[in-house]
């Protein structure tokens, strides 16, 4: 692969799809300085895609995604080829191998928004970590991380064991217990969302692990919790909460 040619070309794909206005809404949506063409997710996982159709070496793939991760116009970073970079890592994340997991933190570091962390936690970290067990003590040290979107990556990357029905629950029950006390948005709802999912497949160990901890939980976390209990357990759940 000719890994700047391909990422030229990706960059140029994606700015002649843009849409000016599109592009001023989503800077305004996101609370973002980056620069913005305008291009609508699907068009532009499509875009990014393409450049790892025929099938890359993983050092082939880590270089074309950290080219466009640094990609720059007029001194700011440019969202669809930060977009694009998370899109060919998750498309060929079969590819990457433990160490990887250093890419997706600092990645994540290098984040200041939800849209481009969440799909490196769960699509990225979190299959890693079904992967590669192991490297769930890499999320045992970010869940008490001091910055907000490594400590959301801990607990997203939690989804993908959840969805193939292994569940970590030894680290959801303590991460849950070290970030019940969480006054950022983004944590309390991506706890809530690992306990939502998990209740489509373990209903009674949520209702049990929310039901004891009613007096400290989050509005957010509980309702995004109970969102998938059986309606007498959830209404069950909320009332001792306004109690």
């Amino acid at each position: 692969m000719d890994v700047e040619g391909e990422a030229a070309r990706v960059l140029a794909d994606l700015r002649a799809q843009g849409d000016p206005m599109r592009a001023e809404n989503e800077k305004r949506y996101l609370k973002s300085d980056f620069v913005h063409f305008g291009v609508p997710v699907p068009a532009l996982r499509k875009v990014a895609v393409s450049a790892v159709k025929a099938q890359p070496t993983r050092d082939e793939l880590v270089a074309l995604a950290e080219t466009l991760w640094g990609v720059t116009q007029e001194g700011h970073p440019v969202h669809e080829a930060r977009m694009a970079a998370v899109e060919v890592l998750v498309k060929r994340a079969a590819l990457l191998g433990p160490g990887d997991v250093g890419l997706a933190e600092r990645f994540v570091r290098d984040s200041a928004s939800w849209v481009y962390v969440d799909g490196i936690a769960e699509k990225v970290v979190g299959r890693l970590v079904v992967r590669y067990p192991d490297l769930g003590a890499a999320l045992d040290a970010w869940v008490n991380d001091p910055y907000m979107w490594i400590r959301r990556t801990a607990v997203l990357a939690l989804l993908p064991g959840v969805r193939v029905g292994n569940p970590d629950l030894v680290r959801i029950d303590r991460f849950g217990d070290v970030l019940i006390g969480e006054r950022e948005f983004f944590i309390r709802k991506a706890l809530g969302w690992v306990l939502r999912e998990l209740s489509k497949k373990d209903p009674g160990w949520v209702t049990e692990w929310v039901e004891a901890r009613a007096a400290v939980i989050s509005g957010v976390t509980l309702r995004e919790a109970v969102r998938r209990l059986p309606a007498e357990d959830a209404g069950r759940l909320l009332a001792a909460q306004r109690r």
